[in-house]
C-alpha cells in the first residue's frame, strides 16, 4: 500500500499506474471543481469532502482542478487486490475494480481516514494495524466497486482453542519484533480477512488491539521489575521509540511509563 497526501494549486495533469489500483479521496473543506477523464468518459463536478475517485490499474487518468487541491491518494497493487479477492470471495477469478467518479461510501471513507491518520502520526506505521487496514480497504473496494457485487462470507464460532493458543503463543514470543497480519494468518493456513474475523470473535478485540495490549503489559512488567531505561524497554516491547511507547501506554493505562514506574 502506497500513500500520498496531494496538495497543490489549480492545475491539470495525467496520472497512470500500470500495476496499482488507486483511490483518491477529496479532503477540501469546501467543494472543489474537477474535470476528470478515464475509460473514455469525462466527468465534471464539484467534489465534496470525502468523495471518491477510483482508477483501476493500467488505466490512464486525466484531471483538471480549479482551486487548492487537498487529496488523499491510496494505491493498492493489482497482485495484492487479486490475492484478497481469491482469499475472501468464492469464484472471484475475474473480479476486477471498475472506474468510478465522485462516489460516496462511508465505510471506505472511514478506512481511508484511519490510514491517513496512522501515516501522519507514525510514518513507519504499525505493520499489523496497517496490514489490517489495507485488507479491509481492499475487501470494501471489491464489494462496492467491482465488476460484480459480492457478499462477504459469514464466520461464526471463533478460532478453535488450539489454534487460538498457537497464535497467542506466537505473539508472546515475538513482541519485540515486527508482527504482520500475514504471519498470523499463515500460522493457521487461512486468509487474513478470515483470520481477523475469527480472532475478534474469540477475543473480543482485533489482533492489532491484542498485540498492543500485550506490548503494554510487557512494558509494565519491565518498568516495575528492572532499571532499564524507558527507551530500551520501548524497543524490547516492539515500540519504535520512547514517544511511541508513551503514547500507547497512556492511552491504555491513563499514565505515562515514567509515572507508572514511580507509582
Amino acid at each position: 500500500m502506497h500513500i500520498e497526501h496531494l496538495q497543490s494549486p489549480s492545475g491539470e495533469g495525467p496520472y497512470y499506474c500500470e500495476s496499482g489500483h488507486t483511490l483518491f479521496m477529496n479532503l477540501t473543506p469546501r467543494p472543489i471543481h474537477y474535470v476528470q477523464v478515464q475509460d473514455g468518459k469525462t466527468h465534471t463536478g464539484l467534489y465534496q469532502k470525502g468523495e471518491l475517485l477510483i482508477t483501476p490499474a493500467d488505466m490512464p487518468l486525466f484531471v483538471r482542478w480549479e482551486g487548492e487541491e487537498n487529496c488523499l491518494q491510496i494505491q493498492l497493487t493489482d497482485a495484492f487486490l487479486k490475492r484478497i479477492a481469491a482469499e475472501t470471495f468464492k469464484g472471484s477469478d475475474r473480479l476486477q475494480l471498475i472506474p468510478a467518479f465522485q462516489q460516496r461510501n462511508g465505510q471506505v471513507e472511514a478506512i481511508a481516514q484511519l490510514i491517513m491518520t496512522e501515516f501522519q502520526q507514525n510514518s513507519t506505521g504499525n505493520q499489523l494495524y496497517v496490514d489490517s487496514l489495507a485488507n479491509i480497504l481492499a475487501v470494501n473496494l471489491l464489494r462496492q466497486f467491482a465488476t460484480s457485487q459480492r457478499q462477504l462470507p459469514r464466520y461464526e464460532g471463533g478460532l478453535p482453542q488450539r489454534q487460538l493458543m498457537q497464535v497467542l503463543d506466537y505473539i508472546d514470543a515475538h513482541l519485540d519484533q515486527e508482527i504482520k497480519l500475514a504471519h498470523l494468518a499463515e500460522l493457521l493456513g487461512m486468509s487474513q480477512f478470515h483470520f481477523s474475523h475469527l480472532f475478534k470473535q474469540s477475543m473480543g478485540i482485533s489482533p492489532y488491539q491484542y498485540l498492543l495490549q500485550q506490548r503494554v503489559e510487557r512494558a509494565k512488567q519491565l518498568l516495575k521489575r528492572t532499571n532499564q531505561p524507558i527507551v530500551e524497554i520501548a524497543l524490547d516491547c516492539g515500540f519504535n521509540s520512547h514517544s511511541h511507547l508513551s503514547k500507547q501506554f497512556r492511552q491504555l493505562t491513563g499514565v505515562t511509563p515514567k509515572a507508572f514506574r514511580a507509582g
